[in-house]
């Protein structure tokens, strides 16, 4: 049976279209889009998972949620020769490690501003705005921005001497880490202040498989501006 994506605009589920060309897996895409009021996924996904949430795929009657549960079901399904590496040493578990990391680590302070500067421009009476501008900009201040700076800092540092996020070997992983660092650099002034990062994504912007999964899916807000 041929892999079903649900697939959600501007979302993680990119990541999980680019691993599919990766592997030249066949697979059909359903697409959806968010509701243009709330910036949310439509009711109709909870058809598909009780979340409501993107990405989702079906395989061989089996469904499953989750961007790194999907990468890791996929990867060692139809990809071990090819995106993973040898499970009998430490690059195993490095792999292990920044395929959680993206999800558990990186892209909770990025979800927390995004989230915030959505709140900073959301419809309100004029007299609370500016009160909402300073909380959001103590909040950024005190926590976020710091948070988000120390971990851009620990992954540009380790890229400083590796060409892929596991070492010399393109895998998982990189996939895996590349929507909170695309969402990252979609921020010129951390674009700016993180060239390694900003080269980094580049690297993975330029893949064929990554360009073919923009084609099959088209638009995607922090995709390659070239």
């Amino acid at each position: 049976m041929m892999i079903t994506l649900h697939y959600l605009e501007d979302s993680r589920a990119q990541r999980i279209l680019w691993l599919l060309e990766e592997l030249k897996l066949d697979y059909k895409l359903v697409r959806y889009r968010r509701d243009d009021a709330t910036g949310l996924a439509p009711a109709s996904l909870k058809k598909i998972h009780g979340l409501g949430k993107s990405p989702v795929i079906t395989d061989d009657g089996f469904t499953l949620a989750e961007s790194g549960a999907i990468i890791d079901y996929l990867s060692q399904r139809y990809g071990a020769a090819t995106l993973l590496p040898a499970r009998d040493g430490h690059d195993w578990w490095q792999y292990v490690y920044w395929l959680h990391y993206a999800e558990g680590s990186l892209m909770p302070p990025l979800l927390m501003h995004y989230v915030f500067e959505r709140v900073k421009r959301a419809p309100m009476p004029f007299f609370i705005k500016p009160l909402v501008g300073k909380i959001v900009a103590g909040v950024n201040r005190a926590f976020l921005d710091e948070q988000i700076r120390t971990h851009l800092n620990f992954v540009a540092d380790h890229l400083s001497c590796h060409e892929w996020i596991n070492g010399s070997q393109f895998t998982a992983a990189d996939i895996q880490m590349s929507f909170p660092l695309e969402t990252a650099m979609h921020n010129p002034a951390l674009a700016d202040s993180f060239p390694r990062l900003r080269a980094y994504v580049n690297a993975l912007q330029a893949r064929p498989a990554y360009r073919k999964a923009l084609q099959a899916g088209g638009d995607y807000r922090y995709g390659p501006t070239n």
